[in-house]
Order: C-alpha cells, then sequence, then structure tokens
C-alpha cells in the first residue's frame, strides 16, 4: 500500500503541467541528441547545467532525466535507418536493425525498437519503485566507515568497467581525485592546491569541468572527422511487427530488460555495457539462433529493451546511496548539489515529492516518446542532412555563455578551454574521461567520510574492517583489483572492448 500511496503521490507531482512541460522538452531533446551522432546525453546535460539553475529542482531533474533515457530511443531510430548510431549505446542495434531496413523491414524494426524500449522502460521504473525505498533504509544504518568503502568499491568497479587499458582509467580516476581536493579544506578552512588562484580558492566548478570535458572537447574530436554520411533511407511502410515478429522476440524483450535492469545499477554500468552485454547474451541463447547479424529482429529487440533498462535503473545508486554510476548520473548530482540538495538516502524522506515525482515521471516520458519517435521519422532524418560545422558554433558559443554566467567571469570559460583541451588529449591517448569526472564528484564525499570515521575511531583505521558492511565492500573492491590484475582476465576484457 506504501507504494501504490508513494506513486500517487508522484503522478500528481509528474502530471502537473509545468513538470509535464519539461519532460516533453527532456524526452523531445533527448530524441533530438540520441539522432544526431557525436553529441551523445553526457555532453548536453553538461551543456545544459547553467540553464537548470532558474528551474525548480523537480523540473530540472524530470528534465535531465528525459534528456538521458530519451536519447536511447533516438539513437536507435538513425541506427536502424541509417546505420548511423546516434548514442553509443545504440551501436549493436545497428548490428540487425540496418540490415533488416535494407531487407524492407525497416518499419518492424522501428517497431519492435519502440516496444522493447517501452516495455523495459516501463519494467525498470517498477523495478525502482520496488527496490529503492528498501535500499534508502539500509543506506539509512550506514555510517561514515560504510559509505567510504562504498565509495572506494564504486571507483574501483567503475575502473574495472571503463573502456580501455586498467592503468589508463586507474590514472583518469586518481587525476579526478587530485581534481576534487583543490578549493579550501573543509575542516581547517585553508586553501590548498589552487597556486594561488583566487578564482578557485574554493573549488573547482563542476560545470566547467563537466562542459569542458564533454563538451568542448566532443565538439574538436568530431570536427576531426570528416566520414560522408549516407542519408538515404528506405520507404518505411508497416510498422507493427507480424505476430510472428513478436512471438519470437518477447523472449528476448524479456532477457534484455532483466539484463540491463541489473547491469544498469554497477558503477560503470548503464545503458552501453547492457546492450552489448543482451546482444551477446542472445546469440548464444536464442532458440532457433537463425541469423544474427543478418537481419535478425531479436538483434533489435534485445539491446533496444537492455539499454532502456539500464538507462532507467541507474538512477537506483543516485537516488538511494548518492553513488553515480555512470558519467550521466556523475551530472546528475552535480544537478542536486547545485540545487542545494544533498543526493543520498535522505533524499526519500525530505524530499518525497522530488523521489517520486521523478521516478512517475520516468512512465510519463516514455508513453511521450513512443506516440514521439515513430510519426517524426522523415523529420529525425532531415536533421542529419545538417552539416556538423553549421551546429557546433552555436554549441561552442552556448557553452561559454553558461560558463561565463556561472559567476560572471571570463576565468571560467578560460578554464573550461582548458578543460577542454584535457578532453582531446584524453581521447586521442584512449583515455575515457568518465572515471575522471566520477572521482571528483565522489572524491570530496570520500575525504568528509574519512575524516569523520578516523575520528571516531580516534585514528584507528582499522574502523573499516570491524564494521561488517565496511569490511564486505573493501573486499570486493580488492577482489575485482585482483581479478583484473590477471593476465587471462585482463586480455579477455580488452578484446571485449575492442569488439
Amino acid at each position: 500500500m506504501d507504494l501504490i500511496a508513494n506513486l500517487a503521490l508522484g503522478f500528481d507531482v509528474a502530471l502537473s503541467f509545468e513538470n509535464v512541460l519539461y519532460c516533453f522538452f527532456g524526452v523531445l531533446l533527448g530524441t533530438l541528441i540520441g539522432v544526431l551522432p557525436g553529441l551523445g546525453p553526457t555532453a548536453t546535460i553538461a551543456m545544459l547545467l547553467p540553464v537548470t539553475f532558474t528551474l525548480p529542482p523537480v523540473a530540472a531533474l524530470i528534465m535531465l532525466a528525459g534528456i538521458y533515457y530519451g536519447s536511447q530511443y533516438g539513437g536507435s531510430t538513425t541506427a536502424i535507418l541509417v546505420n548511423l548510431p546516434g548514442e553509443s549505446a545504440s551501436v549493436v542495434t545497428a548490428i540487425d536493425g540496418y540490415k533488416m531496413a535494407r531487407m524492407g523491414r525497416a518499419g518492424p524494426a522501428l517497431g519492435i525498437a519502440a516496444i522493447s524500449s517501452f516495455f523495459a522502460g516501463c519494467v525498470a521504473t517498477l523495478v525502482i519503485g520496488v527496490f529503492a525505498p528498501p535500499l534508502a533504509e539500509l543506506a539509512l544504518k550506514f555510517g561514515p566507515a560504510e559509505y567510504f568503502s562504498l565509495m572506494v568499491l564504486g571507483l574501483v568497479a567503475a575502473v574495472v568497467l571503463a573502456h580501455g587499458p586498467f592503468v589508463k582509467a586507474l590514472c583518469m580516476v586518481v587525476l579526478g581525485l587530485l581534481l576534487g581536493m583543490v578549493g579550501t579544506d573543509v575542516n581547517s578552512g585553508v586553501p590548498r592546491f589552487n597556486f594561488g588562484i583566487p578564482e578557485i580558492a574554493e573549488n573547482i566548478d563542476f560545470v566547467v569541468i563537466a562542459m569542458g570535458l564533454f563538451g568542448i572537447a566532443e565538439i574538436v574530436v568530431n570536427l576531426e572527422r570528416t566520414e560522408h554520411r549516407d542519408v538515404s533511407v528506405a520507404k518505411v511502410t508497416r510498422i507493427l511487427p507480424t505476430k510472428e515478429d513478436l512471438k519470437l522476440a518477447w523472449p528476448s524483450i524479456v532477457r534484455g530488460t532483466a539484463l540491463g535492469s541489473v547491469l544498469g545499477i554497477l558503477p560503470g554500468g548503464g545503458s552501453l555495457l547492457a546492450s552489448f552485454a543482451s546482444y551477446t547474451m542472445e546469440k548464444k541463447l536464442a532458440r532457433p539462433p537463425k541469423h544474427f547479424g543478418e537481419g535478425d529482429i531479436r538483434g533489435v529487440a534485445a539491446p533496444e529493451s537492455a539499454n532502456n533498462a539500464g538507462a532507467q535503473t541507474s538512477f537506483i545508486p543516485l537516488l538511494t546511496l548518492g553513488i553515480p554510476s555512470n558519467p550521466v548520473m556523475a551530472l546528475m548530482i552535480g544537478a542536486m548539489i547545485l540545487k542545494g540538495i544533498v543526493p543520498g538516502p535522505m533524499v526519500m524522506n525530505e524530499r518525497p515529492e522530488l523521489f517520486w515525482g521523478m521516478i512517475a515521471s520516468m512512465w510519463v516520458g516514455n508513453l511521450m516518446l513512443v506516440i514521439l519517435n515513430l510519426p517524426l521519422i522523415g523529420m529525425w532524418i532531415k536533421l542529419l542532412t545538417v552539416p556538423y560545422r553549421a551546429l557546433y558554433p552555436a554549441i561552442l558559443m552556448f557553452c561559454c555563455i553558461g560558463v561565463y554566467t556561472l559567476n560572471n567571469t571570463e576565468f571560467n570559460v578560460y578554464l573550461m578551454a582548458l578543460f577542454g583541451l584535457l578532453g582531446y588529449v584524453c581521447a586521442k591517448l584512449e583515455c575515457e574521461p568518465a572515471p575522471l569526472i566520477l572521482g571528483f564528484i565522489l572524491g570530496p564525499m570520500m575525504e568528509e567520510y574519512l575524516r569523520r570515521a578516523m575520528l571516531l575511531s580516534r585514528g584507528d583505521p582499522m574502523i573499516f574492517l570491524e564494521k561488517p558492511i565496511s569490511a564486505a565492500m573493501l573486499a570486493v573492491a580488492v577482489l575485482l583489483m585482483l581479478s583484473i590484475a590477471l593476465p587471462a582476465i585482463r586480455k579477455k576484457r580488452e578484446e571485449a572492448f575492442q569488439e
């Protein structure tokens, strides 16, 4: 009964005119950036953080969440029709989806993608509503030692699941932790690591780092690409899949939803890992095997359900523990902090309208996406004909205006450009910036909980091992580090990411 009452509160908040409007704007913008290759939800949310300053907290977070799961829908449209995945999680969808389009079955491919996404989104939202409250209650029992160990485990998992070599991901986390320490020491009030620069005497602004690493760097990297985009699209006729298609794809949708819901919760997981894992699993489990990679409808249904489920369940650690499971969730935590909301289990008790309003808005947003996506296919394809060089000056100007308005100083613009250069260098060195942003967000919180734990134990570090939950999480973190250090596992991991 509590769940029903809480959902009723959530729908009361989500169905207000203002929140419906911002949810619509979020999913529409999410679909748009999902369609356009090269942008992605991380860069878009980073660029929109300054805009949210003037919005109410609930409306701002509903809009940002809509951008994230909306991009999963939009990425499938161009992946199927023109073999151009607009979002990284849609790369797998293009394998069989584009083959189906070439075979004259673009309509059923788009239809099953929409059905899979809608089903997975609804189920994942229900999973959040059911499992988030117990997790939040458990988190209320956490002390400083447990929170510190949880964050250590989160960073280690992010390193293990990050793309590319293990050492590079570890270095990016350490760099993020160091950047998070720049500013004024919370306990002593003494400035540290700011090189005498008054503009960063307090700290480096999260928005500046996010827009530089994900916005400016993304622009420069994409301007280097000169590939020709063929946007000739075969005529899309019947949209709804046949009964045979549904019968064949339904088990894949259910399995993809289940796998994506689990992987979305893991630090470093989310939609990308879920879509790849789901497609791999279907190739091994689906009977009859048919022709995966040659236009099998299950090759569209499985990754589409998985990436949407993963995108939405990644909100569980954010809303219950205050731990970001991927870069987008790190940006969401940044948005909450900017709004004066402390992420974690207290959000459910102190701001129930925010917690349940966000959950209910996901159902509303998923319904909007089904209604939006299929009728607007023609418009999305026409957008692909717009050259990047016409879009990026406007995006760059928007980034500069956004960071300048943070505190009306041009220093932030220069600092954003510096982090943009850092992001570009990271891209060239194949160092994923996601672990850096996770380290930057979690670093100050880890330091605070470490100091609290040491004060409570009078300087005895054994407190982290004496607490059962803390010791268990540290043990898991150590096992993850040891496992990735084994040559056989490291080789298999690198081969998986190269594929």
